[in-house]
């Protein structure tokens, strides 16, 4: 389609298009924009050396339309509701508490306490499998001894830091 032909088009249909669509959003501003969006796509549609579109209208009203539930759900998923300055006073701190942070400290040196009672190699498997992540296969590849060697270990190194737990 030629440019004078989109224009006479354009100049035909945008006022009824732009109604269509400022009853359907309640918002004149936004109903401009997507009626210049409409057109833009009609245009680059021909542009694009698709088939020639043989209902001009109706495809800028379908166009249209698709634009605006676009808009719509757009919206929807972007809105957040204000909260009263009242409500932000009652939502609960969660950072722990001082005493939490002792305690939690506490524990973490004891069990860093447990940890160097054990034998350097339960220690290392801990480590490994605990604090580096590893698998226990990955840990007995490295360590180069059996994933049963591993896990034997690995349930002497956490049955020895429970019990030091519970004996504080």
């Amino acid at each position: 389609m030629a440019d004078k032909d989109i224009r006479a088009l354009f100049l035909a249909h945008r006022r009824e298009l732009q109604a269509y669509l400022t009853n359907k959003l309640r918002d004149g501003e936004t109903a401009a924009d997507l009626t210049q969006e409409a057109f833009l796509r009609f245009a680059a549609q021909g542009r694009d050396g698709a088939a020639a579109i043989s209902q001009p209208r109706s495809y800028l009203y379908r166009t249209a339309h698709n634009l605006a539930v676009d808009h719509v759900r757009r919206q929807r998923r972007e809105r957040t509701e204000p909260a009263p300055v009242d409500d932000m006073v009652r939502i609960a701190d969660d950072r722990p508490t001082p005493e939490r942070v002792a305690d939690g400290q506490s524990n973490v040196a004891a069990v860093r306490d447990a940890l160097l009672e054990l034998p350097e190699r339960t220690r290392q498997i801990f480590v490994l499998i605990r604090i580096e992540r590893l698998t226990y296969a990955e840990a007995a590849a490295r360590l180069n001894i059996s994933d049963s060697s591993v896990q034997k270990h690995l349930a002497k190194a956490i049955a020895h830091v429970m019990q030091r737990l519970r004996n504080r």
